[in-house]
């Protein structure tokens, strides 16, 4: 059900614990969970320990993570209501349209960026996205849904943010999926833009960013990296069958192993780490389906 949840009966007594704006307060539901509950003017005139009628409620947040419920309402505390609000339907949309799971978080984040994204766009200041190319090219499908973003934010405020915004929110919404830190994710985007430059000087020609094949790689040099930075790389399975299906891949596919090797070159020599070889038959598969057309 996600951080949201509309199953009112299960909240039939709450009071409130802290008045966090009008139109959002913090509560206590009756076994004593903290929850964030919005609707508009649900926090006026009130006070501590009232309780929250149910006809006064819009929705009710409740994070799984007690640290990410506390940001979250520390963020509000300073974010205008219809920020929130935004970022609910932001979330509500990317939901709808991307197909991966996405970290909870989610929430926390984008409202927080886009929120300050609007608050600088009407103070005239914008920033530039440096990565804009590498995430359209990387990261398609987010990039898409960032763009969608903005188009909604464009509707509901009649706010236009440049394009760039459109892949920072790319960046929050793979971010959500790698369940990683945004620093993190950077310096993902830039390992992947170095493993595709070892690839393409390897077999000497650009690849089409727009196969299917070459977002399917993309998807693996992201969770590929992931793994690498957090040191959950995969190990090499010793079974039998294990064994034999890694010598075939081995023996059939020899160029794409030894460029799957200067990938591991590569990392060995700027991150000082080894990639398994279980990792290096994974990129050989990949690598060998991105050259399929000239094979």
């Amino acid at each position: 059900m996600g951080w949201f949840f509309y199953a009112f009966l299960e909240y039939r007594i709450m009071r409130i614990k802290k008045i966090i704006n009008n139109n959002i307060v913090s509560a206590n539901d009756i076994n004593g969970r903290e929850l964030i509950v919005s609707g508009k003017g649900i926090g006026f005139g009130k006070k501590v320990g009232d309780e929250i009628s149910k006809s006064d409620i819009r929705k009710i947040y409740r994070m799984t993570s007690s640290d990410l419920q506390r940001r979250l309402i520390e963020l509000l505390d300073e974010m205008p209501y219809e920020h929130l609000k935004l970022a609910d339907e932001l979330v509500d949309d990317i939901k709808e349209n991307i197909p991966h799971k996405l970290n909870e978080g989610l929430l926390l984040t984008l409202a927080d960026h886009v929120s300050f994204a609007i608050r600088r766009k009407q103070n005239g200041l914008e920033f530039t996205n440096t990565l804009l190319d590498s995430i359209m090219t990387y990261y398609p499908e987010e990039y898409e849904e960032g763009v969608r973003c903005l188009e909604i934010i464009k509707d509901k405020l009649d706010i236009e943010l440049k394009i760039d915004e459109a892949g920072f929110i790319a960046m929050h919404i793979v971010n959500a999926e790698l369940n990683t830190k945004m620093d993190e994710m950077y310096e993902i985007t830039g390992f992947i833009e170095e493993c595709v430059r070892v690839v393409e000087y390897y077999y000497d020609r650009k690849f089409d960013r727009k196969s299917l094949a070459f977002s399917r790689f993309m998807v693996h040099l992201r969770y590929f990296a992931q793994r690498l930075f957090t040191g959950n790389v995969l190990e090499t399975n010793e079974e039998a069958g294990d064994a034999t299906f890694r010598r075939l891949i081995k023996q059939t596919c020899r160029t794409h192993y030894k460029c799957a090797e200067c990938i591991a070159e590569y990392i060995k020599n700027k991150y000082e780490r080894d990639v398994s070889e279980e990792e290096l038959i994974y990129l050989t598969i990949h690598l060998k389906r991105i050259n399929l057309r000239s094979d």
